[in-house]
C-alpha cells in the first residue's frame, strides 16, 4: 500500500492517523533499505533537502533541514533558529532492521520435487512464528553498472511445519534445526524457479538523490545482477485489534515503532531555538551494530562532524556541543506477559497501554541513568504522556541497545526508551495503540 505523507496532517495530534500512516509505513518497509527508503521519501516531500556523502555539503543555517542516507540506514536533521558552533544536538536513535531470514549466495535449490531458497537467520528471531506464514523476499540490488535498486516480491515463500501426524511430540517440544527446518518452499517442481529472477522482475529504479524509487520499471535481466542483500519478510498487513481495537499487531514493530515516531516527531515539531535535531535511524542493531551503518560505525559521528564544520566550529566548539547534547536511544522493550509473569520482576510491571518505558540496566545494557530519567520524564510530562519503567528479572539476561553504543562513541549523554511489547522479535508483534502515539509526542517534546 502507499504510504500517505507524514505531515500532511498534524500526527502528533490524531492517534488514529498516526496509527493508519504507521501502518502503512510498515508495510513500505520490508527490508532495512526500504525503511531508508521510505524514511527519505517522507523527508523530501516536506521540504528536507538529500545529501550524497560523496558530495559537499552546503552550510547548516537556522531553519536547515536535511538528510543522509547511508545503505539500509538515514540521519536526518533540523536546525533551530539562532544554531551556532556550539549548539547542542537531540538525537533520537533508533534502528530499520528487524530479525529474520537473509537470503543466501546462490539460493535456488531443490529438494523432493520441491523448488526451494537457501537461507540463513539474520539476528535472534523467534524461529517458530515464522513458520506456516505467507512470506516474500525485500532488499537490494546492485547491478552491473554499479546502480542499487530496492526490489521486493509478493507473497511467494513458506516455511511449512512438519505435520502433527508425523511429529506426535511436537507440542510438547519443537525443536528446529536452523539449517535443515527453516528453508521456505517457492514451488511444487523446480523447473523455471529462481528467486533472483522473482525478484528482478520486480526491481524499482535506481536509488538516487537519497531516495527510493517506489514504481517499477519492468524488470532488469538477472545476469546484469552482481550484487544482492535481501530478507524474507512477512506479507500480511499490519491491523489494528481486540475488544477495544486499542491494539496493534504487525511485523517490525521493533524496531519500526521508534523509527516512525522520530521521523513523525522531527517533521512536526519545531527545534528549540539554539539546538539542532537529528534522526539517526541505524542498520544492524540485531546484529550488534558492528558496521558502517550501524551505530558502533562512524555515520554518526561523520554527519555531525560535517554538521559542525559548516557551523564553523573547532575542536572545542565540538566538545562543548557534546557536552550539552542529548541521545534518545529509543528500542522496543517488553511488557508484562500474562501467560508467563514469572520472568519479568516481581515489582516493576510495564503494561502496554500504560506509555512508553524508561528502560533501566544497572550494568549499562541500557544508557539510562538519573539525569536520563529526569529529562525523560520531563518531555513525557510536556508531551501529557504517561510513562513507566521497565527493568529484567534478575536471573533473567537483559538485552541491549544502540544507547549504549552511542554514549560510549561520542561521549553524549543518553537515556534508552521504548514501547511495550508482547511477541517481541515474532515475525508478528503486539503493541498498544496508545504507547505508539505516545512515543512520538514524547519524541516530540524532547525537540521542542
Amino acid at each position: 500500500m502507499e504510504q500517505r505523507r507524514p505531515g500532511a496532517r498534524s500526527l502528533l495530534a490524531d492517534l488514529d492517523a498516526y496509527i493508519d500512516d504507521f501502518a502503512d509505513f510498515v508495510a513500505s518497509a520490508p527490508s532495512s533499505y526500504h525503511a531508508a527508503g521510505a524514511l527519505a521519501g517522507a523527508l523530501a516531500a516536506t521540504g528536507f533537502e538529500a545529501h550524497d556523502e560523496t558530495e559537499a555539503w552546503a552550510p547548516v543555517r537556522s531553519g536547515s533541514r536535511g538528510f543522509v542516507v547511508r545503505d539500509g540506514a538515514l540521519i536526518a536533521w533540523r536546525a533551530g533558529e539562532g544554531v551556532d558552533a556550539t549548539s547542542p544536538v537531540r538525537v533520537l536513535g533508533a534502528h530499520t532492521d528487524s530479525p529474520g531470514f537473509a537470503l543466501k549466495p546462490r539460493p535456488d535449490f531443490t529438494a523432493d520435487g520441491w523448488a526451494q531458497a537457501g537461507v540463513e537467520v539474520y539476528g535472534g528471531p523467534l524461529i517458530n512464528s515464522w513458520l506456516d506464514r505467507d512470506l516474500g523476499f525485500a532488499g537490494r540490488f546492485v547491478t552491473r553498472d554499479g546502480a542499487e535498486h530496492l526490489v521486493r516480491t509478493a507473497a511467494v515463500a513458506r516455511i511449512p511445519q512438519l505435520a502433527i501426524h508425523l511429529d506426535r511430540e511436537a507440542n510438547t517440544g519443537l525443536v528446529l534445526d536452523r539449517q535443515r527446518h527453516v528453508q521456505p518452499v517457492l514451488a511444487a517442481g523446480a523447473e523455471g524457479v529462481s528467486v533472483l529472477e522473482l525478484l528482478a522482475r520486480e526491481v524499482s529504479p535506481p536509488r538516487g538523490g537519497g531516495a527510493a524509487a517506489s514504481s517499477t520499471d519492468g524488470g532488469i535481466p538477472p545476469g546484469d545482477v552482481v550484487g544482492a542483500d535481501v530478507r524474507l519478510y512477512d506479507t500480511q498487513y499490519p491491523q489494528r485489534i481486540g475488544a477495544r481495537a486499542d491494539l496493534f499487531a504487525s511485523p517490525r514493530l521493533d524496531n519500526l515503532s521508534s523509527t516512525f515516531a522520530g521521523l513523525v516527531a522531527l517533521i512536526e515539531s519545531e527545534p528549540a531555538p539554539g539546538t539542532i535535531a537529528v534522526l539517526a535511524a541505524f542498520d544492524h542493531e540485531e546484529l550488534g551494530s558492528g558496521t558502517r551503518s550501524g551505530a558502533s560505525g562512524p555515520f554518526l559521528s561523520d554527519v555531525l562532524g560535517r554538521i559542525r564544520a559548516g557551523l564553523g566550529a573547532s575542536a572545542e566548539d565540538a566538545a562543548r556541543a557534546n557536552a550539552r547534547s542529548w541521545c534518545l536511544s529509543a528500542d522496543a522493550g517488553h511488557s508484562v506477559h500474562p501467560n508467563y509473569p514469572e520472568k519479568h520482576d516481581p515489582r516493576v510491571r510495564p503494561l502496554a497501554g500504560r506509555g512508553p518505558m524508561l528502560k533501566v540496566n544497572a550494568n549499562q545494557r541500557y544508557a539510562s541513568d538519573a539525569h536520563g530519567a529526569a529529562l525523560w520524564r520531563g518531555v513525557c510530562e510536556v508531551a501529557g504522556v504517561a510513562t513507566q519503567e521497565f527493568v529484567s528479572n534478575n536471573t533473567v539476561p537483559c538485552g541491549s541497545t544502540i544507547g549504549p553504543l552511542t554514549a560510549t562513541r561520542l561521549g553524549i549523554r543518553t537515556v534508552d526508551v521504548g514501547v511495550p511489547l508482547l511477541s517481541m522479535h515474532s515475525a508478528r508483534e503486539l503493541a498498544h495503540v496508545d504507547d505508539l502515539h505516545g512515543l512520538a509526542r514524547a519524541i516530540g517534546a524532547f525537540f521542542a
